[in-house]
């Protein structure tokens, strides 16, 4: 009986040029395949919608997913290959195959400076997706690919949202025909990386401050290997140390972390829109700028903060300019 289900879950390819190898996981709306191209001998990605007898409006949908994918060329997004329909009805689209580890899985053996600078390709390519008008609004440490030559990339674009008035080139003249609408109301995501707007399912308030939650909770997850815990937020002392027993209102910190980069977690993840950052960008410049020994946006220095970073970002100068000022006085008192 087993066998029969796996080889009754396998996608019908009769007359394609694609032969399945294995399955690799399953989404929400359809699985993917580890697959054969025959006619170019390489191993691709093929994602099939599960059911035969599926909607029209969901094979618009991964119909639609792939051509986003194919309007955003960038080195940290998957490339598209194929897309098209199988003999029993399911739509298809086929992409490179990736080797390599998830970033929750990755950031097991990585440390914070290396994890801070993954994290900011991160931004890189969802920045570049926003400037082509499209918001992921699925970004999750499990959507995240890293390759086995360092290459980081951005997946899961299935319920990313189009914003029509912002695209151009050959992704605004397919967007000028009719395309799936999400609803009002609709909750898409994932509980602990969805911004409040969309648990709300608040469709329309949904922009790039809605991604730029998303990667906050990506940063917490790197600092700590925990999403923010949104049912027992509890504040940080000055040191980055949790206070047992302090109000409600913060995000939960289970680990000692910088002060300012939970200053930054805190501004990425901010419940109101506005006091979030404006860009994936400006989010990226902060990261960029803690690790430069720089101070970030989301906490202004006092000078005394000032001073003690100053002096340990400088402190080889400092030591040596204070070691030739005390022998010129060793040797001036000798002197005299």
């Amino acid at each position: 009986m087993d066998r029969l289900r796996k080889v009754g879950d396998l996608p019908d390819l009769r007359g394609l040029r694609y032969e399945v190898l294995r399955k690799l996981d399953e989404g929400g709306m359809g699985s993917i395949f580890l697959a054969v191209d025959s006619e170019l001998g390489r191993e691709v990605v093929l994602k099939v919608l599960r059911q035969p007898e599926s909607s029209d409006r969901l094979k618009e949908r991964l119909i639609q997913e792939a051509r986003v994918i194919a309007g955003l060329e960038h080195p940290g997004i998957v490339p598209i290959h194929d897309v098209g329909m199988l003999p029993d009805g399911r739509a298809y689209y086929v992409m490179k195959y990736v080797r390599g580890q998830r970033l929750d899985r990755f950031a097991e053996s990585g440390h914070e400076a290396h994890l801070l600078r993954v994290f900011e390709r991160i931004c890189e390519t969802v920045a570049f997706a926003h400037s082509r008008g499209v918001i992921h609004r699925d970004l999750k440490p499990q959507n995240i690919m890293i390759g086995a030559f360092g290459e980081v990339l951005v997946l899961d674009w299935g319920v990313a949202k189009v914003m029509g008035t912002r695209v151009s080139g050959n992704m605004g003249e397919w967007l000028t025909g009719e395309r799936p609408r999400t609803l009002c109301g609709t909750v898409m995501g994932t509980p602990g990386y969805m911004a409040p707007e969309q648990l709300r399912g608040e469709v329309d308030s949904v922009d790039e401050r809605t991604d730029v939650y998303g990667l906050g909770a990506i940063l917490h997850f790197l600092l700590t290997r925990r999403h923010p815990n949104v049912d027992e937020r509890r504040p940080l002392g000055a040191a980055g140390h949790l206070q047992d027993g302090s109000p409600q209102g913060a995000i939960g910190w289970p680990v000692p972390v910088h002060p300012s980069l939970v200053a930054i977690c805190e501004k990425a993840l901010a419940p109101e829109k506005a006091r979030r950052y404006s860009s994936v960008p400006s989010l990226a410049s902060d990261v960029r700028r803690f690790l430069s020994q720089l101070p970030v946006q989301a906490r202004p220095e006092r000078l005394a903060t000032r001073a003690r970073r100053l002096l340990v970002k400088y402190r080889t100068p400092i030591l040596l300019v204070v070691a030739y000022l005390l022998m010129r006085v060793l040797f001036l008192l000798h002197s005299g």
